[in-house]
Parts: C-alpha cells; structure tokens; sequence
C-alpha cells in the first residue's frame, strides 16, 4: 500500500491510502483535489477516515459522498455531517483491500473536543494533535488533555510513522530550535527539512522516534525545555516543574511566536 499527499490549501495535506485501483482518504477539507486524483490514477474511492470536525478537514465530505457512496468515519463525540461510523476510543476500523491488519482508534482531545487519532501497525494518521516538531492549538480542550493525548501517541512504537495534515514543520522547528537550542538533533533535523522543502518534499511523515528526540512538547521533562519555557513567562528557572505546567507554558509561548 502507498500513502500520498495530495496537497490542499495553503499547507494541508489530505492523505490518500492506495492499493491497486482501490483508494481511501483522510481528512478531506477539500473535494476538488481528490476527485483529481482519483479521475487521474483511475481508482475508486473506497472509504474516508476523520479526525475532528474542523472544516479544512470535513469541507470535502459531502461532494465525494454524493459522487460515490462510501462508509465515512469520524469521531462519535462530535457531530459531523456525513459521518456513517462515529467511532469512540478502542474501536476499530477494518479495511481489508487497503490494510491487512485493522486501524486502532485512539481518543486525543485538545485540540477539538473528540479528535481521535488511526494507529495501524507503523502507520498515524493524527490529524492535528501531534505535528512534526509541534502539536495542535488548543481550541476545545486543555493543556492537560492535549499533554495526556500527546503522551498517549509518543508512547507507541518508535519505528510509528506520523502522518499529520499541515506543512508546519519549518515554522514548528523555529521554535523548537528557540526552546530547545542545544538539541543538536533538532539542529540537524532543521537543515535537512530546509532541504526537503527547497527541491518542493513534503518532511511528512515523521516518526515517533523523531518526534520523542525534536519536538519540545514531547520534551517537556527536559532542563533545556523548562528552562526556556518559565524563561517565556519570566518566571525563574526550577528543573522540578510540573509537565503539564511547562507544556502549558510552551503552547501559550508557540501561540504568539514570530521567530
């Protein structure tokens, strides 16, 4: 199986899951460039997968839907248009034609209210919880609940590839960079996704390793990170805070960031 980018928007990526002539899609804010697409590798469109109901995610649902009748699956705690299978934590989403083993739901509110997440063997497709060296904005949920769902997807298998939906990562490592400077890895991580985006490459998808290694708020129990995080506020350096203080801190210092 193939997982493709198909660009939409300014930065989205709507991720198309191919095998053969049979196709599924995750998160279609926009129903244009998949039909592209599809009309251009000729496949038929055999499933959608949501992760939360923000529109640059949904927009596209009711158009594919009404070209083609397919099982459209999305988070039970939100209501969103079209959905046929509101899923909640645990279930789980079969595609026999695409994935041999089975999709695992995995509940990661913050950003939204019920964003879920789409673990199979080495494969997340996590919306917008977790970027690559970033995470969401919270808009429903809070710093505790976003800092749990984060923790819950770093602890899968490292080898995990992160599939998210936004071209943020170049934006996400000045920041990393400015809270974690000392990182060599994330400074080397940095020039090479200056690379991949010169000659026009997606940096997605990540992996769990990378993320555990580069991404501050994964990192929220390092020195560096808490002391650039309390620095944000002008608070005084204390190496014992609390992970979810420092998260907080992180998230409110990234939210105004001009770097």
């Amino acid at each position: 199986m193939a997982i493709i980018p198909i660009p939409a928007f300014a930065d989205n990526y709507i991720w198309a899951l191919v095998r053969g002539t049979r196709c599924a899609v995750v998160d279609p804010g926009d129903a244009a460039p998949v039909i592209a697409f599809l009309e251009l590798r000729k496949l038929t469109l055999d499933a959608i997968l949501l992760t939360h109901h923000h529109a640059d995610h949904t927009g596209g649902v009711a158009e594919l839907s009404a070209r083609r009748s397919v099982p459209v699956y999305g988070p039970a705690v939100e209501h969103i248009a079209g959905v046929t299978h509101p899923l909640n934590n645990g279930d789980r989403v079969l595609l026999p034609q695409l994935v041999a083993a089975p999709f695992s739901v995995i509940a990661v509110p913050g950003h939204t209210r019920g964003h879920i997440a789409y673990f199979s063997g080495d494969i997340l497709f996590c919306g917008d919880t977790l970027f690559a060296a970033g995470c969401g904005r919270i808009f429903e949920g809070t710093a505790r609940q976003l800092h749990d769902s984060l923790a819950r997807l770093a602890a899968l298998p490292q080898t995990t590839r992160v599939y998210c939906t936004h071209e943020y990562t170049l934006s996400n490592l000045r920041f990393a960079l400015a809270a974690d400077p000392d990182n060599e890895t994330l400074v080397a991580r940095s020039f090479s996704a200056q690379e991949q985006r010169a000659r026009g490459e997606p940096t997605l998808p990540s992996t769990i390793g990378l993320e555990l290694e580069t991404n501050p708020f994964l990192r929220c129990d390092h020195a560096s990170v808490i002391r650039s995080a309390r620095a944000s506020a002008n608070l005084p350096d204390a190496r014992e805070s609390n992970e979810v203080e420092v998260f907080a801190l992180l998230r409110e210092w990234k939210n105004s960031f001009r770097g």
